[in-house]
């Protein structure tokens, strides 16, 4: 069973390295007879994630072709935020990244490390709003960029305000913190990745990682800041960070990108890369770039049908690649846009891999009390049943669905009826799925599911505080866990 990106929500994506214990709500942590007693999560007597054991090193390990297998021990990890301060949703509070580490045992949150922007060897914004340590996973993606075995950290820092003499903008462009055994390494800084000189000056937004030609070697992809061209970048890189070569060929399109998986395993598989019109709450419309092994990306994509949710997996069990789209449930709040056409509301479209039609599959049904221009969340592919057939984890008003062929299947968590003192509105107790990983290399995967309390957690997903990881579509969880209070 092959295993896929832990967190797709996050973009993706986790010296010195800074050991913290987290600190986390709902009570006391009391132990409860479940699958999660094997690991070091606490979970409150209500069942809500609590603070984990105090942290531990985790292990050094030998190397591995995962890019999500942090210390290179062949156990998937998961990258998280972390947020410094008592309030996760202040917009200016400082972030962090923290590793939870997969083991034989599941994940592990009594293991985990925490990194700030000088634990990473990064230069300080000169732009930027927060705290001088500050770095957010949404800026992270992790990639074996120079093959050692330990996934390096690629994060896109934005630096000064620069012209081109057609656009003014802040120059963002991605820097490697090097990996090894015991996670990034960043005792001589991080290095700046070389980019073409056709897109230097601004630099570039929307980093993926990927394997895009399936060499084996890990990729990255990006979009210019100048809108001169999408740009691939193909591993792999010298420590110097320069790629073996680079690709302007595409055309720029106003979007982000999104990439399949790289296979954990190590097996050359060719990634194809998505890209996503920009939205305004309205379904917007994709273009899917095909990859195929041994050929780089090429042509101007094909075009797919509008939604903002989406996943990559192998969902027709025929050991090819395939891609879902479809309906987040947001809405444009302006007059004559609350609808979406009929082929699209409430639906998702598996376009195989093979190439042919897409197969249509209608979403849960959204509560009529619930419902809002806010969608539930996006999807994920997870294998839960180890079968080698990918299932659509599908966010819904009430938790996750399960969709695998006909087969549907609930998962639900709950946060606390009330958490920083004030009542947590009903519609917004449910946790929301983020993602599926194997963190013990069992051939099952483990599902993801956040949550955390205030308006943008419970409008947007963002700033999430509680974990849970469950064990598979069960009601059983294999850890959970809090992060707030570090």
């Amino acid at each position: 069973m092959k295993s896929r990106s832990a967190l797709s929500a996050l973009a993706v994506c986790a010296v010195c390295v800074v050991l913290a214990p987290l600190s986390g709500c709902g009570g006391t942590p009391s132990r409860e007879p479940s699958s999660s007693d094997g690991a070091a999560g606490g979970t409150s007597a209500s069942g809500v994630p609590g603070a984990p054991a105090e942290s531990r090193r985790p292990v050094s390990g030998k190397g591995s072709k995962d890019p999500d297998d942090i210390n290179g021990d062949g156990f998937r990890d998961l990258v998280v935020p972390v947020s410094v301060g008592d309030d996760p949703n202040d917009p200016d509070g400082d972030q962090r990244v923290a590793v939870f580490y997969g083991s034989a045992k599941g994940l592990d949150p009594s293991t985990r490390t925490v990194h700030g922007r000088r634990d990473l060897g990064l230069p300080k914004s000169p732009e930027s709003q927060v705290g001088p340590d500050s770095v957010s996973t949404e800026s992270v993606v992790t990639a074996d960029l120079d093959g050692d075995g330990f996934p390096d950290f690629v994060t896109s820092v934005a630096g000064e305000t620069v012209d081109d003499g057609r656009i003014s903008a802040t120059r963002t462009a991605p820097y490697v913190t090097w990996g090894g055994p015991d996670g990034p390494e960043a005792k001589t800084g991080a290095s700046a990745v070389r980019l073409p000189q056709s897109v230097s000056k601004l630099g570039l937004e929307s980093v993926v990682r990927g394997d895009f030609d399936g060499d084996g070697h890990h990729d990255l992809a990006a979009l210019a800041y100048n809108h001169s061209s999408l740009v691939l970048l193909y591993g792999p890189f010298t420590r110097a960070g320069a790629p073996a070569r680079t690709d302007t060929g595409l055309p720029w399109k106003e979007g982000n990108l999104f990439a399949d998986d790289i296979d954990p395993t190590g097996e050359p598989r060719a990634t194809s890369l998505l890209l996503h019109d920009l939205s305004d709450g309205e379904q917007s419309g994709n273009t899917l770039y095909q990859a195929r092994r041994g050929t780089p990306l090429a042509g101007s994509g094909k075009r797919l049908r509008p939604g903002n949710a989406h996943a990559f997996g192998d969902f027709d069990g025929d050991s090819r690649r395939d891609v879902a789209i479809g309906d987040d449930g947001s809405r444009n709040d302006e007059p004559g846009f609350e609808t979406e056409a009929p082929e699209v509301a409430g639906s998702l479209a598996v376009y195989p891999g093979s190439g042919g039609a897409p197969v249509a599959h209608q979403l849960p049904k959204i509560p009529e009390d619930l419902s809002t221009y806010y969608g539930p969340g996006g999807f994920a592919s997870a294998d839960p049943d180890g079968d080698g057939r990918d299932g659509v984890l599908v966010a819904t008003y009430e938790g996750a669905t399960l969709i695998d062929g006909e087969r549907r299947t609930p998962v639900l968590r709950r946060g606390p009826a009330k958490a920083d003192g004030e009542k947590t509105p009903a519609k917004w107790r449910h946790a929301r799925p983020s993602g599926a990983a194997d963190f013990d290399a069992d051939g099952k995967d483990e599902l993801i599911l956040n949550w955390a309390s205030g308006t943008l957690f419970g409008l947007y997903g963002l700033h999430p505080t509680h974990w849970w990881i469950t064990e598979g579509t069960t009601s059983r969880d294999q850890a959970t866990f809090a992060t707030t209070g570090i």
